[in-house]
Protein backbone atom coordinates (compact mmCIF):
# COMPACT_ATOMS: atom_id res chain seq x y z
CA UNK A 1 0.00 0.00 0.00
CA UNK A 2 1.32 3.43 -0.97
CA UNK A 3 2.19 5.97 1.69
CA UNK A 4 -0.23 8.94 1.43
CA UNK A 5 2.76 11.31 1.22
CA UNK A 6 3.59 9.80 -2.18
CA UNK A 7 0.32 11.23 -3.53
CA UNK A 8 0.77 14.84 -2.35
CA UNK A 9 2.39 17.26 -4.80
CA UNK A 10 5.26 19.31 -3.44
CA UNK A 11 3.76 22.50 -4.90
CA UNK A 12 0.49 22.00 -3.01
CA UNK A 13 2.32 21.10 0.20
CA UNK A 14 4.64 24.10 0.13
CA UNK A 15 1.94 26.54 -0.98
CA UNK A 16 -0.16 25.45 2.00
CA UNK A 17 2.76 25.63 4.44
CA UNK A 18 3.78 29.16 3.47
CA UNK A 19 0.33 30.79 3.59
CA UNK A 20 0.17 33.84 5.88
CA UNK A 21 -2.41 31.99 7.98
CA UNK A 22 -0.10 28.95 8.38
CA UNK A 23 3.52 30.27 8.23
CA UNK A 24 5.06 26.87 8.97
CA UNK A 25 7.52 26.87 6.07
CA UNK A 26 8.96 30.20 7.18
CA UNK A 27 9.03 29.28 10.88
CA UNK A 28 10.75 25.97 10.25
CA UNK A 29 13.32 27.64 8.00
CA UNK A 30 14.31 29.97 10.85
CA UNK A 31 14.41 27.09 13.32
CA UNK A 32 16.49 24.89 10.99
CA UNK A 33 19.18 27.55 10.78
CA UNK A 34 19.64 27.07 14.53
CA UNK A 35 19.35 23.27 14.32
CA UNK A 36 22.21 23.09 11.82
CA UNK A 37 24.51 25.51 13.66
CA UNK A 38 24.18 24.56 17.34
CA UNK A 39 26.03 21.26 17.74
CA UNK A 40 29.59 20.12 16.90
CA UNK A 41 28.68 17.61 14.16
CA UNK A 42 29.99 16.97 10.65
CA UNK A 43 27.20 14.75 9.32
CA UNK A 44 23.43 15.12 9.51
CA UNK A 45 20.48 13.07 8.31
CA UNK A 46 17.25 14.96 7.62
CA UNK A 47 14.24 12.68 7.95
CA UNK A 48 11.28 13.85 5.88
CA UNK A 49 13.23 16.40 3.87
CA UNK A 50 10.32 17.21 1.49
CA UNK A 51 11.56 19.98 -0.85
CA UNK A 52 14.68 20.78 1.13
CA UNK A 53 13.42 23.76 3.13
CA UNK A 54 16.30 25.02 5.30
CA UNK A 55 19.14 23.47 3.30
CA UNK A 56 20.45 26.94 2.40
CA UNK A 57 21.66 27.09 6.03
CA UNK A 58 23.99 24.10 5.57
CA UNK A 59 27.61 25.24 5.78
CA UNK A 60 30.01 23.22 3.62
CA UNK A 61 32.79 24.32 5.97
CA UNK A 62 31.06 22.44 8.78
CA UNK A 63 29.25 19.51 7.17
CA UNK A 64 31.06 16.75 5.31
CA UNK A 65 27.90 14.72 4.64
CA UNK A 66 24.18 15.52 4.50
CA UNK A 67 21.57 12.81 3.92
CA UNK A 68 18.08 13.74 2.80
CA UNK A 69 15.46 11.06 3.47
CA UNK A 70 11.91 11.00 2.16
CA UNK A 71 9.29 8.48 1.06
CA UNK A 72 8.45 10.60 -2.01
CA UNK A 73 11.05 10.17 -4.76
CA UNK A 74 9.72 13.22 -6.64
CA UNK A 75 10.44 15.42 -3.63
CA UNK A 76 14.04 14.15 -3.56
CA UNK A 77 14.60 14.93 -7.24
CA UNK A 78 13.46 18.50 -6.55
CA UNK A 79 15.84 18.79 -3.59
CA UNK A 80 18.76 17.83 -5.84
CA UNK A 81 17.61 20.31 -8.50
CA UNK A 82 17.21 23.15 -6.01
CA UNK A 83 20.55 22.74 -4.22
CA UNK A 84 23.27 22.07 -6.83
CA UNK A 85 25.82 23.81 -4.58
CA UNK A 86 25.50 20.91 -2.11
CA UNK A 87 26.03 18.15 -4.68
CA UNK A 88 29.43 17.18 -3.20
CA UNK A 89 28.00 16.47 0.25
CA UNK A 90 24.25 15.86 -0.26
CA UNK A 91 22.89 12.34 -0.77
CA UNK A 92 19.14 11.77 -1.11
CA UNK A 93 17.64 8.37 -0.28
CA UNK A 94 14.05 7.25 -0.85
CA UNK A 95 13.15 5.33 2.30
CA UNK A 96 9.84 4.39 3.92
CA UNK A 97 10.59 4.82 7.62
CA UNK A 98 7.71 2.52 8.56
CA UNK A 99 9.42 -0.61 7.27
CA UNK A 100 12.79 0.27 5.71
CA UNK A 101 14.90 1.58 8.59
CA UNK A 102 17.61 -0.93 7.62
CA UNK A 103 18.37 1.32 4.62
CA UNK A 104 19.33 4.27 6.83
CA UNK A 105 23.01 5.28 7.14
CA UNK A 106 24.79 6.48 10.27
CA UNK A 107 25.17 10.18 11.07
CA UNK A 108 26.24 12.45 13.93
CA UNK A 109 22.86 14.14 14.09
CA UNK A 110 19.21 13.63 13.11
CA UNK A 111 16.93 16.50 12.15
CA UNK A 112 13.28 15.38 12.07
CA UNK A 113 10.76 18.19 11.61
CA UNK A 114 7.01 17.47 11.41
CA UNK A 115 7.89 13.84 10.75
CA UNK A 116 7.17 11.88 13.93
CA UNK A 117 3.48 12.79 13.51
CA UNK A 118 3.38 10.50 10.47
CA UNK A 119 5.40 7.49 11.64
CA UNK A 120 4.71 7.35 15.40
CA UNK A 121 7.02 7.16 18.40
CA UNK A 122 8.05 3.50 17.97
CA UNK A 123 9.06 3.83 14.32
CA UNK A 124 11.02 6.94 15.21
CA UNK A 125 12.81 5.05 18.00
CA UNK A 126 13.84 2.36 15.49
CA UNK A 127 15.14 4.98 13.05
CA UNK A 128 17.15 6.71 15.77
CA UNK A 129 18.64 3.42 16.98
CA UNK A 130 19.62 2.51 13.42
CA UNK A 131 21.26 5.89 12.69
CA UNK A 132 22.89 6.05 16.15
CA UNK A 133 23.51 9.81 16.28
CA UNK A 134 24.90 11.80 19.19
CA UNK A 135 22.22 14.50 18.77
CA UNK A 136 18.59 14.45 17.67
CA UNK A 137 16.68 17.66 16.96
CA UNK A 138 12.92 17.36 16.37
CA UNK A 139 10.16 19.82 15.65
CA UNK A 140 6.64 18.66 16.46
CA UNK A 141 3.34 20.45 16.06
CA UNK A 142 1.14 20.94 19.10
CA UNK A 143 -2.49 21.51 18.16
CA UNK A 144 -4.94 23.52 20.23
CA UNK A 145 -7.87 21.62 18.73
CA UNK A 146 -8.49 18.42 16.79
CA UNK A 147 -7.97 20.06 13.39
CA UNK A 148 -4.28 19.28 12.96
CA UNK A 149 -4.22 20.54 9.34
CA UNK A 150 -4.69 24.30 9.19
CA UNK A 151 -7.61 25.60 7.17
CA UNK A 152 -6.54 26.65 3.67
CA UNK A 153 -7.49 26.28 -0.01
CA UNK A 154 -5.24 23.19 -0.01
CA UNK A 155 -6.93 21.52 2.97
CA UNK A 156 -8.29 18.49 1.09
CA UNK A 157 -4.91 17.72 -0.46
CA UNK A 158 -4.05 16.26 2.95
CA UNK A 159 -7.16 14.11 3.47
CA UNK A 160 -5.22 10.86 2.97
CA UNK A 161 -2.88 11.65 5.85
CA UNK A 162 -5.63 11.04 8.39
CA UNK A 163 -4.88 7.30 8.23
CA UNK A 164 -1.26 7.72 9.36
CA UNK A 165 -1.36 10.83 11.56
CA UNK A 166 -0.44 10.60 15.27
CA UNK A 167 -1.28 13.39 17.70
CA UNK A 168 1.95 14.59 19.32
CA UNK A 169 2.61 15.17 23.01
CA UNK A 170 5.90 16.58 24.21
CA UNK A 171 6.21 14.45 27.34
CA UNK A 172 5.44 11.25 25.40
CA UNK A 173 8.20 12.01 22.90
CA UNK A 174 10.65 12.77 25.69
CA UNK A 175 9.70 9.54 27.47
CA UNK A 176 10.07 7.43 24.31
CA UNK A 177 13.50 8.93 23.60
CA UNK A 178 14.65 8.37 27.17
CA UNK A 179 13.83 4.67 26.74
CA UNK A 180 16.52 4.44 24.05
CA UNK A 181 19.08 6.53 25.95
CA UNK A 182 18.45 10.07 24.68
CA UNK A 183 17.98 12.92 27.15
CA UNK A 184 16.17 16.16 26.30
CA UNK A 185 18.71 19.01 26.52
CA UNK A 186 16.89 21.94 24.92
CA UNK A 187 13.32 23.01 24.19
CA UNK A 188 12.11 25.94 22.13
CA UNK A 189 8.58 26.99 21.12
CA UNK A 190 7.39 29.00 18.13
CA UNK A 191 3.78 30.21 18.14
CA UNK A 192 2.03 30.10 14.75
CA UNK A 193 -0.64 32.57 13.53
CA UNK A 194 -3.48 30.05 13.93
CA UNK A 195 -2.76 29.20 17.58
CA UNK A 196 -0.81 26.03 16.87
CA UNK A 197 2.73 25.72 18.23
CA UNK A 198 5.92 24.32 16.79
CA UNK A 199 7.97 22.80 19.58
CA UNK A 200 11.63 22.01 19.01
CA UNK A 201 13.10 19.40 21.33
CA UNK A 202 16.78 18.50 21.14
CA UNK A 203 18.18 15.27 22.57
CA UNK A 204 21.66 14.01 23.32
CA UNK A 205 22.89 10.43 23.71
Amino acid sequence: MKNPWEEISLIDYENHMKLDSVMQLQAMNEMMKIQFSTYPVSSVIILGIAGGNGLEHISKDKFKKVYGIDVNATYLKEVIRRYPDLKDILECLCVNLINETDKLPNADMIVANLLIEYIGYECFQKAVQRIAPKYVSCIIQINMEDNWVSNSPYLHVFDGLESIHHQMEQHKLEKSMLKIGYHAIKTFEHLLPNGKRLVQIDFQK
